[in-house]
């Protein structure tokens, strides 16, 4: 296979490490115009927090799918109970997690982090994983002081007599 490492990739400045190649999350999240398909969009960025915000109940992030899961249980029991468990019992809690990653230069993380792509890509991230554990906070405080943080109830009209 290709033991190319990344640093080389970079230096090189190969295909398979093209910062555009960085715009994945800010195009999902911001929908299908064509602006969220402009690789370095500050709109696309906008989109896809509002999008983040006012579309999905919960967000989470694969480093923390244990406490994503626990979330979810809360928030959707009626798909998600004991999924928890199931996910801590079947071994494949551990599934996302890279088991082997080779440190990258000073230089290579330098490059990448001046690109404007990588900066709005990490600005979303770092907008997603705030409001995740802002919702994670909200959620597991409600379960902890065994109150309801959504409460539905049937709006009837009032009888015109």
């Amino acid at each position: 296979g290709d033991t190319t490492t990344f640093d080389d990739c970079v230096e090189k400045g190969q295909p398979d490490c093209d910062p555009g190649k960085l715009w994945l999350q800010i195009p999902f999240f911001c929908g299908s115009a064509p602006q969220c398909w402009d690789p370095g969009s500050e709109w696309a960025l906008a989109q896809a927090k509002y999008n983040l915000v006012n579309k999905y109940l919960v967000v989470g992030v694969t480093e923390e799918l244990d406490s994503f899961v626990e979330v979810l249980e809360e928030l959707i029991p009626q798909f998600f109970t004991g999924a928890k468990n199931f996910l801590e019992q079947s071994g494949k809690s551990h599934i996302k997690r890279t088991r082997h990653k080779d440190e990258i230069s000073g230089e290579t993380s330098r490059k990448m982090k001046s690109n404007k792509i990588w900066k709005l890509e990490n600005e979303f991230y770092k907008f997603a994983l705030k409001n995740f554990h802002s919702v994670k906070t909200t959620t597991l405080e409600q379960k902890k002081m065994k109150t309801n943080f959504y409460n539905y109830e049937k709006v009837r009209p009032k009888n015109k007599d």
